[in-house]
């Protein structure tokens, strides 16, 4: 029996250049604060609204129809706080918060429309992963340096969603746009 093939996939957004720059200039920021770890390489920076995980092509064809089916107007959000997820006090994960009501809007619409196909997504974060921590010696001070750094509320505008295949490798991820879906006018 062959097993077929299998694509890990997720759906997201990705952010207009003045977005790029700004997480750049804060990734810079919190690198004066020894970690080990790596940055999120800026042209992988996006906004995950729903991970697929490993998906036969046949089920990414219905996934295709489906998201094709979506109706959305274009939105703007904004860059929000930044702050940490950590995991027995231990911190795993820098991140800066992305505000707008239609993004909340835009991922229950997803999920809603992949019900049949993929579980609901149980704990939605809007958020903008851009390190991710192995390791930090003193992690007192690393978190007040985060807490220091102060993110410019950045307002910009979307336009579409993507879903992506992402391929696992040794120096990092690296994403191929699948299908782009594109959002109405207002």
């Amino acid at each position: 029996m062959e097993t077929e093939d299998k694509i890990r996939t997720f759906i997201c957004i990705d952010f207009p250049e003045e977005v790029v720059k700004e997480v750049a200039r804060i990734q810079e920021l919190l690198q004066k604060t020894k970690f080990t770890g790596k940055t999120t390489e800026l042209e992988n920076l996006h906004l995950t609204l729903k991970f697929l995980g490993e998906v036969s092509t046949e089920k990414l064809e219905k996934i295709k129809e489906k998201l094709s089916q979506i109706k959305f107007n274009k939105f703007e959000a904004h860059l929000s706080e930044i702050g940490l997820f950590s995991y027995r006090k231990n911190p795993r994960i820098v991140w800066i918060k992305v505000s707008g009501k239609s993004v909340f809007e835009l991922q229950s619409l997803i999920d809603s429309s992949l019900k049949e196909d993929l579980e609901k997504e149980e704990r939605f974060m809007s958020h903008l992963t851009i390190a991710r921590i192995k390791y930090v010696k003193d992690k007192i001070n690393f978190e007040k340096h985060v807490k220091t750094i102060k993110v410019k509320p950045l307002k910009f505008s979307l336009s579409s969603f993507k879903l992506k295949s992402s391929e696992l490798k040794t120096l990092g991820p690296v994403y191929e746009t699948i299908e782009e879906y594109i959002l109405s006018r207002p």
